[in-house]
């Protein structure tokens, strides 16, 4: 925007929909202000719900000079950072992919004899391992600086950071799989929590649903001394579900609620693990459709617009999950039957059915029952 308008010398931005509504929640005044410091900006919040917008996280931004308005984009948030212009500025950017579902991939794989880490190599070019390698490093610098944090939350939640408290409740009587739900539990919880205190974080698909994918394949890095190289491309095979996801459904929180980022990221660490672990193709298809399955109608209900309440304990419970479709479709893939493509539909439409109030508004369900003192409504 500064480069198209570079004449301006101030902003307004109006913020509509979810991103009015859990706005400061999600800090988005406090991002914008410094994306366009030094220039001022003044970030308005209009929470009246508009009926013309193509999708519920929108903002008009304005260039000024002098006072005067030079123009006003629409801008579309549609997950895990993209954006999108309203229809009469929007121009289609060409497709990566040829193919836009899991059943036209899996042909063209068995065809070409690829795995589906092959498939995103081939249709990406090798230039994809080395951001896929900076991706790695920028999930694991999260998982340790979240373990070695400590304090309270921002946001006027008090919520206490957890992740290292977990990592470090070791007992004696432990027994390997109560270790385990611990440590990948603490994994999710660290990476989440530097969402919540605004460090850096991969959004996976999304930034409310970035702990689950990491606290998986790291997890299963120590667990199985796997080599980074291996890492990567189980998260090229997690990055295609996801993109499946977002190219056939949704991936944004506000328009399909939480089963649409958390659903999606538990679907990508399943999806990653099994090809971490080898797994066959229809394996990883069934892991995936498990994951999704299962999170069906997953409200978002954001406490007070902050991703934290119920947020890190979700992301936590959804790495769990994906690890238990692994080890569903690894034994039950033969008697599958349902696909990923169909269950990626029914989630869309599931999403399109939720209430407004369910779907990142925190209007409804703990955003609107929470209290600090357990038990009152």
């Amino acid at each position: 925007m500064k480069e198209l308008y570079p004449a301006a010398d101030a902003y307004r931005v109006i913020l509509y929909g979810s991103l009015a509504k859990t706005g400061k929640g999600h800090m988005t005044d406090k991002v914008l202000e410094e994306s366009f410091a030094p220039l001022p900006v003044e970030v308005v919040f209009d929470i009246s719900d508009k009926a013309d917008l193509e999708h519920p996280c929108a903002m008009d931004m304005i260039p000024l000079k002098d006072g005067r308005q030079l123009s006003c984009v629409r801008i579309y948030s549609i997950g895990g950072g993209a954006i999108r212009l309203a229809s009469s500025q929007y121009v289609e950017a060409p497709e990566v992919y040829p193919h836009n579902s899991f059943d036209e991939i899996a042909v063209y794989c068995k065809k070409n004899d690829l795995r589906l880490w092959q498939y995103v190599e081939r249709m990406e070019g090798p230039q994809i391992w080395d951001h896929l390698g900076s991706v790695w490093k920028t999930m694991k610098d999260a998982v340790g600086r979240g373990l070695a944090a400590s304090g309270t939350l921002p946001g006027g939640l008090e919520l206490q950071r957890k992740a290292g408290i977990l990592f470090k409740q070791y007992s004696p009587s432990e027994t390997p799989e109560t270790r385990e739900n611990r440590i990948v539990c603490s994994y999710a919880f660290a990476v989440c929590e530097e969402n919540a205190g605004a460090g850096t974080v991969v959004t996976a698909p999304t930034c409310g649903s970035c702990g689950v994918v990491p606290a998986v394949l790291y997890y299963h890095q120590q667990r199985l001394g796997t080599e980074d190289e291996h890492i990567i491309r189980a998260l090229a095979t997690a990055g295609l579900i996801g993109n499946l996801v977002k190219t056939n459904a949704s991936i944004s929180g506000a328009e399909c609620g939480c089963q649409a980022e958390v659903g999606t990221a538990c679907c990508m660490a399943s999806a990653g693990l099994s090809e971490l672990l080898g797994m066959s193709m229809e394996q990883t298809e069934y892991a995936a459709e498990i994951s999704m399955e299962h999170m069906l109608g997953l409200t978002c209900d954001p406490v007070n617009g902050l991703v934290q309440i119920p947020c890190i304990e979700r992301n936590a419970v959804a790495a769990m999950r994906s690890i238990n479709a692994v080890s569903l479709a690894h034994f039950l893939t033969n008697t599958r039957k349902i696909s990923f493509d169909t269950i990626v539909r029914t989630m869309y439409e599931t999403g399109k059915d939720l209430g407004c109030k369910y779907r990142e508004t925190s209007e409804g369900g703990l955003a609107k029952y929470y209290s600090a003192h357990f038990g009152a409504l």
